[in-house]
């Protein structure tokens, strides 16, 4: 019998599990760990949610990890270490950074979620991306429990994608992430409209606060807040194609909006192919595509997790069977 442990997540599914635990602390997790059963599994960890989507109750144990705390651990040169727990804020740590003189992360200002999904997901907006600032990951071996520090290198990290999402899911759990910052602020502004919104304001040399500024008001222009619509942020990635599949589809639609990978690679925006489809500001059920930004699948009050899902369905399958494009979910579903 399911008790009443609701799992958190910003699209406002409710799903439960078996027994939800709160984690704070690297020995709270040891223990937890240690005292799991067969009949608890199976396990899931999970942040603030803001990465999920449930279609069903969760047949297992959930833990949160809710490990604070932000540290300055050295400064070498220009490089700033700063370790962090994973259950801080993403968006909270930024402005912290900020506060200190540390400089790089400001691009993925107000990215809903907490630090420890961050290292999982490589999480990325306007042209950087976690992994840029990750310099090592803390994590709790769950066979062993015993704790482990992972290189960035040895993470793999790829386009939302790490090797704790692919080989090593369900073997570690994240406890800190200790990210290489600078104390020299360098902005990147060539994503987006960052730029044309800057020049708008009349300002030619951004400062780091100008900058997060900016970037939060794009974001906030763009995106439904999570506590007024359930979303979870973008809900696709962003397909990469080889070139000779953009050349095919720019020829045919020449406003098409793209960034160059590298020599044989290029992106295209989900958000432009969904909306070609006509699904921007479309519903299905009490599901639908964000008016503002078709990246976005918002819960438009009281839907379950399987119209959300039947509303990825057929988003795909529109582009799929306009562009020959299949783009896929960024968001975990379970």
């Amino acid at each position: 019998m399911m008790e009443n442990n609701y799992i958190p997540n910003t699209f406002h599914i409710e799903a439960r599990c078996k027994r939800l635990v709160q984690i704070e602390s690297v020995a709270e997790l040891q223990k937890q760990l240690a005292a799991l059963t067969s009949a608890d599994g199976p396990l899931l960890v999970v942040g603030g949610g803001s990465n999920l989507l449930f279609t069903k109750d969760y047949p297992g144990t959930v833990f949160h990890i809710a490990i604070p705390g932000i540290s300055h651990v050295r400064t070498e040169g220009d490089d700033v270490y700063v370790r962090v727990g994973a259950g801080v804020v993403f968006d909270e740590l930024i402005a912290h950074c900020l506060d200190n003189g540390w400089y790089g992360a400001e691009n993925l200002s107000l990215i809903p979620g907490e630090v420890g999904a961050s290292a999982v997901q490589n999480i990325g907006a306007y042209g950087v991306e976690a992994k840029d600032l990750i310099h090592e990951v803390e994590v709790v071996d769950t066979s062993s429990c015993q704790p482990l520090v992972i290189a960035a290198a040895d993470c793999h990290y790829g386009y939302r994608q790490s090797r704790f999402k692919g080989e090593w899911k369900g073997k570690y759990v994240v406890t800190h992430v200790v990210f290489r910052l600078h104390a020299t602020f360098v902005p990147h502004l060539d994503y987006g409209n960052i730029r044309s919104q800057l020049i708008e304001e009349g300002i030619l040399q951004p400062t780091a606060s100008d900058l997060r500024r900016i970037i939060i008001r794009i974001r906030q222009t763009k995106l439904p807040d999570p506590l007024v619509e359930g979303n979870a942020g973008s809900f696709f990635m962003n397909p990469v194609v080889e070139r000779s599949v953009y050349e095919r589809l720019v020829a045919v639609y020449p406003q098409m909006p793209h960034y160059d990978v590298d020599e044989l690679h290029v992106k295209i925006p989900a958000g432009w192919l969904i909306e070609q489809c006509g699904w921007k500001g479309k519903s299905l059920g009490r599901a639908a595509v964000h008016s503002r930004q078709a990246l976005v699948l918002v819960n438009k009050g009281g839907a379950t997790g399987a119209e959300v899902l039947a509303l990825c369905h057929a988003v795909r399958h529109a582009v799929s069977s306009r562009f020959g494009i299949d783009i896929h979910p960024e968001v975990n579903i379970f």
